[in-house]
């Protein structure tokens, strides 16, 4: 493409009329970068007395272009290829001809770690069939029957309650499943939990782990029993728990018996006061449980031997 430069004259900041234009002969001396394009005359400062330049960017002619790096070049010569010389301790690859050649097995496990077994139907590597890709599994969702390994902590889970819950959305309504479960070591920690999910098994896994995450310390006297009454409500939940004699047991109903039980409590008296509901019940029974003091602890903070705390 050429370039050629016009310049403005004689335009003046109140001049209305169309300015005249005198052509230049293209030049090399003219760098593009140091040319400009006057505004239009509407929108022209009191710097506009100063001649312009307009850059006019026109067709290029065949006679423009340079071709002077072909002039030493002969179209019809013919050009013989000279690689370089390879150093003196170049050692060059085997061809792909010259290997050992694959038995079936070797190409049949390639294939399959390229592809997955799922085409064959016959795992050479020993994977899952079923599974197109054996490193990445589904671990809920439709069609998941991996079953997971119970963790091995010392810890007892108990299934208080699972409900079919639904959710309206735009489109409709999601199922999903709500598991309240309660885990305990049967020796003063318990702790509840719960979790949702579409399936009842991923739904219990789920409400597991979150009791795990929520373990408390029920304090407990020699006859396994709480070292005082205590009251606690959670919502509209309210629960009253009695300690008792040897040889009572745990007399209490719904939720408040299992979180009982899975703390290690065997001689104790509670009563669920106003809402049958399984989960308020449990973290109500929890928040009882943690206003629970033992006699030494508050012996150690009134700094009094036990003794005194009963005269």
């Amino acid at each position: 493409m050429a370039i050629t430069t016009v310049t403005l004259s004689s335009l003046s900041l109140h001049s209305t009329t169309t300015p005249r234009l005198s052509f230049i002969k293209p030049t090399s001396k003219l760098h593009p970068l140091s040319l400009s394009i006057s505004p239009k005359s509407s929108f022209l400062s009191p710097l506009s007395y100063h001649p312009k330049i307009i850059t006019i960017i026109t067709k290029a002619n065949s006679s423009d272009i340079d071709t002077s790096f072909f002039d030493n070049l002969n179209p019809e010569e013919e050009f013989v290829y000279d690689p370089p010389t390879p150093p003196e301790d170049y050692i060059p690859p085997p061809s792909f001809d010259e290997g050992p050649i694959e038995t079936e097995e070797e190409i049949a496990a390639a294939y399959e770690e390229l592809y997955g077994p799922a085409y064959s139907g016959v795992s050479v590597l020993g994977k899952d069939i079923y599974v197109m890709d054996s490193k990445v599994k589904k671990t809920s969702g439709w069609g998941s029957r991996v079953k997971k390994e119970k963790i091995k902590d010392g810890f007892d889970e108990r299934v208080v309650q699972v409900r079919r819950v639904t959710k309206v959305v735009k489109g409709g309504k999601q199922l999903h499943f709500r598991a309240v479960v309660i885990v305990g070591d049967k020796q003063g920690r318990v702790g509840v939990g719960v979790g949702k999910a579409k399936e009842v098994i991923v739904a219990v896994q789920k409400s597991a782990l979150n009791a795990r995450r929520n373990i408390i310390t029920v304090p407990m006297t020699k006859y396994l029993t709480f070292p005082h009454r205590s009251e606690g409500d959670f919502g509209a939940a309210k629960v009253m728990l009695r300690p008792a004699s040897p040889g009572t047991g745990v007399i209490a109903g719904g939720a408040v018996r299992i979180v009982l039980e899975m703390a290690g409590v065997e001689n104790a008296l509670g009563k669920q006061l106003r809402s049958k509901n399984a989960l308020n019940n449990a973290r109500a029974t929890v928040v009882a449980v943690q206003k629970m003091r033992q006699f030494s602890e508050v012996a150690r903070e009134r700094g009094i031997p036990m003794e005194e705390l009963w005269k």
